[in-house]
């Protein structure tokens, strides 16, 4: 099973709603964790937003990428444009991809529009990370 880092600024929304769906979307397919370049608190509207769409994430907390070891992870995201500033051992992974999502801490009126669209990226990358281990037919 391939595990995944979601990594962001300061793990308190974009990754922590990542590592959400992945859990939910990827249970049985993917193990993931979340981390930032550094931690804080998870925002409130983070917590709302996906409450909206039936998925708790109160029981994630905001770690700091420090915590872990790149070696662990086959798969590293970038959610915010911050791969640029991460160690270079987290983006020489097997799979490393860097999504620029807009900051729903700056305009928390789009955090329902950005919780999409890491729903959206998180379906594909579960999709894609399951055809590498699907045996043809």
């Amino acid at each position: 099973m391939k595990r995944v880092m979601f990594v962001c600024k300061k793990n308190s929304a974009r990754s922590q709603m990542a590592e959400g769906f992945a859990k939910t979307l990827g249970k049985g397919k993917i193990e993931v964790i979340s981390s930032g370049l550094e931690a804080s608190l998870i925002r409130p509207e983070a917590i709302a937003t996906m409450k909206e769409i039936g998925i708790d994430i109160t029981d994630q907390y905001s770690k700091p990428l420090s915590d872990f070891k790149a070696e662990d992870f086959d798969v590293v995201i970038s959610l915010c444009g911050c791969g640029v500033n991460l160690p270079p051992e987290w983006v020489v992974r097997e799979v490393f991809e860097d999504w620029q999502l807009d900051d729903p801490a700056e305009q928390p009126e789009i955090f329902p529009r950005v919780r999409d669209e890491i729903k959206e990226r998180v379906t594909q990358l579960i999709e894609s990370v399951n055809k590498e281990f699907t045996p043809a037919r």
